[in-house]
């Protein structure tokens, strides 16, 4: 009996072993939500190449929130989409840019429209033009979804997109919460029009629409949130840094560039 328990305890212990060196191999990128199909797609890549280490990207905790847990010591690589302030990099938080995310503009097929102005774009949002006939799209009443002020693609817009600094969003229009809901309502709606970060996915069931005649992976495209790999200098671990020189190899770059990201210039 003493020798069955005994060997219970050995398989026991061993299978804690395994366990520990399971979670030894694995490294959590954690942070915004931008980009985080292009990361995991990233994560895969690397992790085929590189059997002993699974690289895991979890739901978006928020640039801030992946900020905070590098910068306290709680985890080792955050993924951000706006730079680090002054204080940030006081700490001794590090950037490396991965890869540009255009901020999109998406619409329902009904809509009948592919190109708009930027102008005409800030009149839609702002409700002064009301019906996609009036960008000589179809005879249909334009329905705007919006995303709330803090959102990191409408923090860009304001930023960048002529027109949005100030811009006073219509009131007749409809908050997403997230990406996922606003890509889901312009799909099922007619007549709709929402933003957020751009992938190739997004085409499959939505009009992407050009800029004044530049598509989201144009150069010149006015409007992108860059999303950079943050660590801490004096935590950084040899298979953290592993990765962080993996993003910038032409493998990733042309990853990147098949799923709509452009690759970070160096």
């Amino acid at each position: 009996m003493r020798k069955v328990a005994g060997s219970a305890l050995a398989v026991a212990m061993a299978l804690v072993s395994l366990k520990a060196l399971a979670g030894a191999n694995e490294l959590a990128v954690v942070g915004t939500g931008d980009g985080i199909e292009l990361l995991r797609a990233l994560g895969a890549a690397y992790s085929a190449d590189n059997p002993d280490m699974k690289i895991l990207v979890p739901p978006s905790i928020g640039s801030g929130g992946g900020l905070a847990a590098v910068g306290g010591d709680k985890e080792v690589l955050a993924r951000v989409a706006r730079p680090l302030s002054d204080s940030e990099r006081a700490l001794g938080l590090v950037a490396t840019p991965m890869f540009r995310l255009p901020s999109a503009f998406f619409v329902h097929r009904g809509a009948d429209v592919a190109d708009v102005s930027a102008h005409q774009l800030a009149e839609i949002y702002a409700g002064r033009i009301v019906n996609w006939a009036e960008v000589g799209g179809a005879d249909m009443r334009i329905k705007v979804v919006r995303r709330e002020e803090a959102d990191s693609t409408l923090t860009v817009l304001r930023q960048s997109m002529p027109g949005w600094k100030d811009l006073a969003i219509t009131e007749k229009s409809k908050t997403a919460v997230t990406t996922q809901d606003c890509i889901n309502t312009v799909k099922d709606v007619e007549g709709t029009i929402g933003f957020g970060p751009f992938t190739k996915a997004l085409e499959m069931e939505l009009v992407v629409l050009r800029i004044d005649g530049k598509y989201p992976t144009d150069p010149d495209y006015p409007s992108a949130v860059t999303v950079s790999l943050v660590h801490k200098q004096g935590t950084v671990t040899p298979d953290a840094a592993k990765f962080i020189a993996y993003v910038k190899t032409t493998k990733a770059k042309t990853l990147l560039s098949s799923m709509g990201g452009v690759p970070a210039l160096e």
